[in-house]
């Protein structure tokens, strides 16, 4: 991951051993450059201690950073990265701890239902889409990870995304969700779904976040190509749900309602 080769497996343990370098790379696991000072903000250090820590991510090669004008913007610096941060995040233990407030047991929970993962979707919209593309026979999950024909060629008929088998990308690779224990969708099929359904609208970032709500259109039109039910109804607010929320699918609702 350097220039010089592999970085040894205990100097990438050591970077990702802080604190605040790991809130970085959890932060930077939306897909977008942030500056040093969003990052110092999120974080809660100062800009200084801000700037060493992202110096050390650079040289290490998990970063990549680009200045315009005065602002320093980094991003993980590439998919394989954010692969490693995703796979570290879901194999660590989840907090015991209970969010110490409202707004954050509300980020919490929308994170759960649907948010990025690098380029993917995660959370329990990812699961369940990769779910509904097994069932239908358009990924297989039985011998690894790939789509099938019938799996490219839907991505081609439904979502207007023709996808190469050739590429340094895999087209199709299980990761791990942090919060399901299951498998989304990544790699390059990933990467295009989740893109088509943000031009499309079909889903929308909560703020600036990595949480996603599936809007009204998403809703029908991921029940029709998918038969998701109805993913990602909004709760009212007033009822302390988060806004975003992704139920399963319409069986589950069912069964839930009767008992």
């Amino acid at each position: 991951m350097t220039s010089d080769g592999p970085l040894p497996l205990a100097a990438l343990a050591a970077l990702l051993a802080d604190g605040t370098r790991a809130r970085f790379c959890l932060a930077l696991l939306d897909g977008r450059a942030w500056t040093a000072g969003e990052l110092a903000r999120h974080a809660g250090v100062a800009a200084s201690t801000a700037s060493a820590h992202l110096s050390q991510l650079v040289e290490g090669g998990l970063l990549v950073e680009e200045r315009q004008g005065r602002h320093r913007y980094v991003r993980l610096a590439g998919p394989q990265v954010a692969q490693l941060i995703e796979d570290l995040a879901a194999h660590a233990d989840a907090p015991a701890a209970r969010p110490a407030t409202l707004r954050a047991a509300s980020t919490a929970r929308a994170m759960a239902e649907a948010r990025t993962c690098y380029d993917h979707l995660a959370g329990r919209l990812g699961v369940t889409i990769a779910d509904a593309l097994t069932a239908r026979g358009l990924l297989r999950q039985d011998a690894g990870f790939a789509l099938s024909d019938e799996g490219v060629a839907w991505f081609a008929s439904e979502l207007g995304v023709r996808l190469a088998r050739t590429g340094r990308r895999p087209l199709a690779r299980p990761c791990l969700d942090w919060t399901e224990r299951r498998h989304h969708l990544g790699g390059a099929a990933g990467a295009a779904l989740c893109a088509t359904l943000l031009e499309r609208r079909w889903v929308s970032r909560i703020g600036s976040g990595r949480a996603l709500r599936v809007t009204a259109p998403g809703r029908e039109a991921l029940d029709g190509l998918l038969g998701l039910g109805a993913p990602g109804e909004t709760r009212d607010e007033t009822s302390g749900e988060a806004p975003g929320e992704v139920s399963r699918t319409a069986a589950l609702r069912e069964s839930a309602a009767g008992g």
